[in-house]
């Protein structure tokens, strides 16, 4: 793995859990990231879903304590304008070879979604750093994770879909390098209710 990519691999791990922002709204995630950040966490992944994505990546990137990806990346152009905002991680929910030109031009991580022992091989010849397993929950939960890390010794995963705060240890010990979590602990109904005491509580859970 390039040495760029071990960093930023390395931060993820160190930081256990990537709260993945999705929001309709780009005020309501800025809202959330503000009360995330009180509690401690300094990685996030802002997806393509968020009106203004980009900009609001390149807001967040001017901090050198945040680490910030994109998610969600359904091609190479939005790859690329993630990417020159600041992402420092490209992520997308299914096997795309095509983002991988993008991270190497731009030394940044890639992370390819898949569920199968079939789509994780796929992803990693497609290039992908880390194989996001998706959605994790439903495709069996740790047990699941611990199955794909039987057969992939090695290969960083990050369960996404369905993790709740208060079990991260448990997806860790199965041997997952870190976990995505969205409206488990960024729930935008909360956030725009100003209940800003159950998101920091959540991600105090985590931190």
């Amino acid at each position: 793995m390039r040495a760029e990519m071990q960093t930023i691999l390395d931060r993820l791990k160190a930081a256990r859990v990537v709260p993945v922002v999705r929001m309709k709204s780009a005020a309501n995630a800025r809202t959330a990231i503000g009360w995330l950040k009180e509690a401690g966490l300094t990685v996030f992944e802002i997806t393509m879903t968020i009106p203004g994505a980009p900009e609001l990546i390149r807001e967040l990137s001017a901090d050198p304590a945040l680490l910030v990806g994109a998610g969600t990346v359904a091609d190479e152009a939005s790859a690329a304008a993630c990417l020159s905002a600041g992402a420092r991680f490209i992520v997308a929910p299914w096997v795309d070879p095509n983002l991988h030109a993008q991270c190497i031009l731009g030394r940044a991580l890639l992370m390819l979604g898949a569920m199968t022992p079939t789509e994780v091989r796929a992803a990693r010849a497609a290039g992908a750093d880390v194989v996001k397993i998706f959605p994790a929950s439903s495709a069996g939960g740790p047990s699941h994770i611990k199955a794909l890390a039987s057969v992939f010794p090695g290969v960083p995963l990050c369960p996404t879909g369905g993790v709740e705060p208060g079990a991260v240890s448990t997806w860790i010990e199965a041997g997952a390098s870190f976990v995505g979590i969205g409206g488990k602990l960024v729930d935008e109904r909360l956030v725009a209710a100003g209940d800003r005491a159950a998101i920091v509580d959540a991600a105090r859970a985590v931190a």
